[in-house]
This record gives structure tokens, sequence and C-alpha cells, in this order.
């Protein structure tokens, strides 16, 4: 298969500055803003199947924070995921990553919004016109740790525009609603790894994961309140996987890859 890069067409966004000023946040100053505060101007991203809109949340006086909004009821209806949970998904996906330590996966919570309750994400600065492709010789690293990631939560659509570089050389994952089906659906731009050995450290935080999961430790608890007892079950049979093999499967490049690739 060619790995010829491909990319989305350039959008331009819309000028916030006559919105007022952005502001620039730790998670933890913004946790209260993307929980609570009110969405004061945003518009829907051209680009998607479901309804997902770049949000400004008031942030004082002539501020704002910028978000991600992507309501339940903007999903589009899916054969083999259940109506309405692709946000619980994202919020999963949030919750395994924070405590893991890895991949670098934006704040993400739960809340209701215009048009429903939905996920509000922090907005990573980036430039959209750079993605895996771009990234994968220089950023190795940090995407070998998305590629181990995908497989535990079973991303079923691992783009190459899903990575987002910020100006300060970290490497962000995004846009994970289609995750943790119990049947194997893993489809990934990042063929580079299939095959490949894990880092030690990597295999000791699955392993801890592993214990959590069997105990109902803390990120256990938390999984289950957005998933089925199958997805919890179908995740920790892929982490026993993963400790047993030490290394990420070679997959099939012509049926475990998402179309299109970026």
């Amino acid at each position: 298969m060619s790995r010829r890069r491909r990319r989305r067409n350039r959008y331009t966004f819309p000028d916030d500055s006559e919105h007022g000023t952005p502001v620039t946040l730790t998670e933890e100053e913004a946790r209260p803003l993307l929980q609570s505060g009110e969405i004061v101007s945003g518009y829907r991203m051209p680009w998607g199947s479901n309804y997902t809109f770049y949000v400004r949340i008031g942030a004082g006086p002539g501020k704002f924070l910028r978000a991600i909004y992507k309501p339940r009821d903007g999903e589009r209806p899916l054969w083999d995921f259940p109506s309405g949970s692709l946000y619980k998904r994202e919020y999963a996906t949030y919750v395994l990553s924070n405590w893991l330590g890895w991949p670098a996966v934006p704040l993400t919570l739960v809340r209701e919004g215009p048009y429903g309750l939905g996920t509000v994400q922090m907005y990573v600065e980036h430039d959209p016109e750079t993605n895996y492709f771009d990234l994968v010789e220089d950023q190795a690293d940090q995407l070998q740790r998305f590629a181990i990631f995908d497989l535990l939560v079973n991303n079923a659509d691992r783009k190459a525009g899903h990575c987002l570089l910020d100006p300060h050389g970290t490497v962000w994952s995004i846009d994970h609603g289609l995750t943790f089906h119990p049947s194997f659906k893993l489809r990934t731009v990042m063929l580079e790894f299939w095959g490949k050995p894990m880092p030690d450290d990597v295999v000791r935080d699955i392993e801890a994961l592993s214990r959590d999961l069997q105990t109902t430790g803390d990120v256990s608890g938390r999984l289950t309140e957005m998933l089925s007892p199958a997805e919890v079950g179908a995740l920790l049979s892929r982490v026993g996987f993963l400790l047993e093999e030490k290394s990420l499967p070679a997959l099939d490049p012509y049926y475990n890859v998402p179309w299109p690739w970026v």
C-alpha cells in the first residue's frame, strides 16, 4: 500500500479577535470553565460525519476559552455502535489516557451545551496542515504510545489528522468516538509500529492497568460509568494480549486501516 501523504483541505477559521481574547490555561484552571462556563459563541466545523463545534467559553470580560463541543444528538447513527454512545467513548478514552499518563489527550468533560449533553474538550493550538505522516519520523517515541493505546481502546478510526502537534512539541491525540467496541475493530494509519516491541515502561503501566481492572480499582470504576460490562471485559482481554506478546501485532494493511487516511 502506498504511504503517499494525503492532506485535508485548508479551512480558514473565523477571526477570534471579533469575540475578544483567547486565554491559555492549564488543565486544572480550565476544568471549571469547561464543566460549567457559558458557551458564548461558536460554529460548526466543516469536516467529519458527526456534529462538531468550535466554541468559545466566557472567561471574564473580553476573554474566552476555546474548546471543542460534540453533542450526543449530533452523532450519526452507526450499525455497529450503540446510538448516542460516542460521547461516552470520547470521555472514557480521556479517563484511561489520563490514568496511564499517555498518550496526551486534551482534557475532556461531559456536560450540557447548546445542543444538549455531550463532550467539551480543550482546544489544542496546532497547524491543521500537519498530520501523522509529517510527524512519524521525528516523534516516533510519542507516536508509538499512540499506536499501543489505540489497540488498548480498540480505536476504529485512527486517521493521520487525529494527531496534533502543539507549539511546544507535544503531540495530542483527538477524535476517540469509535473506541471500546467489544469486537476487534482497530483501524489505524500507524503501520510503522506493527510488530514492534513495547518499551519497558509502557509494559509496566499496562501491568498496573491489568491489576486495576481485575480488582475494580480507580480507573475500572470510572470506565464502568461510561462503558458496558462486555466492553470493559474486552478491554481486559486486550490488556492480557499485550502483556503476553509485549509487542503490537502485525495486522492486515488493507483491512486494518481507516478511510480516508487523513
